[in-house]
């Protein structure tokens, strides 16, 4: 059975996926739907939080950096590769690096957050 916090923290990780697309999205002045055009460019890297979770197994400790450094780098590296070859989307260098970077921001930032409180709430 899966906890209450590896619930939310799954859905931290999908969150901060689906802000970094939206951010993006809105940086560039993407037209179109604006879920349409989220869902589209968030397939790849959603799909891969996922593969991240299962690898790492992150439902036993869903806040650690271990588990945060797993399934940021599966997010990235995945999310990539289903882009590029199951999505046939672009992934010029300049993206990978954005990518790389705010992922890392967003899955492992969000994660120091919530270990803070919790030793600071001790």
């Amino acid at each position: 059975m899966i906890t209450k916090r590896a619930q939310l923290a799954l859905a931290a990780d999908l969150v901060a996926v689906i802000a970094f697309v939206a951010i993006g999205r809105r940086s560039h002045h993407e037209p179109g739907n604006v879920l349409v055009g989220i869902a589209k460019v968030a397939a790849p890297f959603l799909i891969a939080v996922i593969v991240g979770w299962l690898i790492s197994r992150a439902w036993r400790d869903p806040i650690s950096n271990v588990t945060g450094a797993i399934v940021w780098l599966t997010t990235v590296i995945v999310g990539l590769l289903l882009r590029h070859f199951a999505f046939d989307r672009g992934t010029a260098t300049a993206f990978v690096i954005v990518t790389t970077a705010t992922v890392a921001v967003f899955i492992l930032g969000w994660r120091g957050i919530a270990r803070w409180r919790l030793a600071t709430s001790e």
